[in-house]
């Protein structure tokens, strides 16, 4: 453990489904020890996803992606005795997390102000939906209505078409991603001062924090943007468009005029591209739809890879389209290791995500599959917390530990 970046440190994570998890995840593929907390009394809904309510809590895939690398404990925080074995540990541990609402552990007396009595010391980020403060803060919500919140969702759609909205939690794995950089942030402070301290982390501040295009557009011009599908303001073409096959499709994206003649030769300059309606940017945006249009006759008799090796060839942005099959067989995925296989007890092999960012001097790893439930409460009981082995029966027959 000696060789991960964050060895020696331990992480209490309390949270469940993505946002939460997920910043505990990337802690623990660093080298935190990293203990998720679980009750049986309500299981995290990122063990049932459609599909697999039926088949246990152990089989699910997205939980067992999301959780790699921690250890498992099944605690009754509700009962005094369960909250009593959260605050030991906390004294041992360096930073907690949740993504609760503000009332989540504030009802188990279990908010900063109370752990952090246990440990002065402690880090502790919460990720509630609209902060621990202000008219929102006790919403309840989910990706999409985080995603409404901040007006993120209200640019995705087609031009002139309702809003759509988002159909993945993108703002949970975005603020996954602020929150560990906060965490860090605050160890690296602490390390300094010796002193720690609680983030308060909304996810919807950290939605409207990626749009900031949106945001400066109204500012400057008085103009809302809406949807507008797969275009660009200052880019074209820029679209997705049909390729030879079945519902197969390549990206293409052209910026420059240097770029614009590039693409123009890569596809033989047909006689349409020295038209005035496409001799700069300025009208091609004009003429989008009709663009588009003659971009598609070509593509469609290519297959999309061979639309992506003519272009890229030229300096020309240009990607397939890949669905979750084609990005496991994709010899560039492959070589990354973006798709990892990883033995676990419930499903055999489990396909989950490779670790995106590679030190090149202290690299994290996949070590162990995600946890089984209540699969350490003897490592964290026994030897953390110094229980007894008749202790620790009877704290399972009066079922505070599962």
């Amino acid at each position: 453990m000696a060789d991960y970046p964050l060895s020696g440190y331990r992480v209490v994570d309390f949270s469940w489904v993505w946002a939460g998890p997920l910043l505990g995840e990337l802690l623990a593929d660093m080298g935190a020890e990293v203990i998720k907390v679980e009750t049986n009394k309500r299981l995290d809904s990122a063990r049932l996803t459609p599909g697999r309510s039926t088949v246990g809590p152990e089989t699910d895939f997205v939980f067992h992606s999301i959780n790699r690398n921690k250890l498992g404990i099944t605690v009754d925080m509700t009962d005094p005795k369960g909250a009593k074995l959260i605050r030991e540990l906390i004294s041992i541990s360096d930073v907690a997390l949740d993504n609760f609402s503000p009332m989540g552990l504030k009802k188990l007396n279990l908010e900063y102000t109370e752990l952090s009595q246990a440990n002065p010391q402690l880090v502790m980020i919460s990720l509630p939906a609209a902060g621990q403060y202000g008219p929102l803060s006790n919403i309840v919500t989910y990706a999409p209505s985080l995603g409404a919140l901040c007006g993120y969702s209200s640019l995705i759609g087609y031009p002139g078409e309702r809003v759509l909205g988002e159909q993945t939690p993108y703002l949970d794995v975005t603020s996954s991603i602020h929150g560990a950089f906060a965490v860090l942030s605050a160890l690296y402070y602490r390390e300094r001062t010796g002193k720690g301290q609680y983030i308060d982390m909304a996810q919807i501040e950290v939605g409207a924090s990626v749009i900031g295009e949106a945001f400066m557009e109204y500012f400057m011009t008085g103009r809302v943007l809406g949807t507008m599908g797969n275009r660009s303001p200052t880019m074209a073409p820029h679209n997705n468009y049909p390729c030879l096959g079945e519902d197969r499709w390549v990206s293409i994206a052209v910026d420059t005029e240097e770029e614009w003649r590039s693409f123009c030769a890569a596809i033989g300059n047909p006689p349409w591209v020295k038209q005035k309606r496409f001799n700069d940017k300025f009208n091609r945006q004009r003429n989008l739809e009709e663009l588009d249009r003659l971009v598609s006759a070509w593509t469609i008799n290519l297959s999309n890879y061979e639309v992506m090796d003519i272009l890229q060839k030229a300096g020309v942005a240009a990607a397939p389209c890949l669905d979750l099959t084609e990005r496991f067989s994709d010899p560039h995925f492959a070589a990354r290791g973006t798709h990892l296989q990883v033995e676990h007890p419930a499903t055999g092999v489990d396909i989950i995500a490779g670790i995106p960012f590679k030190l090149s001097g202290t690299p994290g790893e996949v070590r162990r599959h995600a946890p089984l439930l209540g699969e350490h409460n003897d490592y964290v009981f026994r030897e953390l917390l110094g229980r007894t082995e008749s202790e620790i029966a009877q704290l399972i027959e009066e079922k505070v530990i599962f």
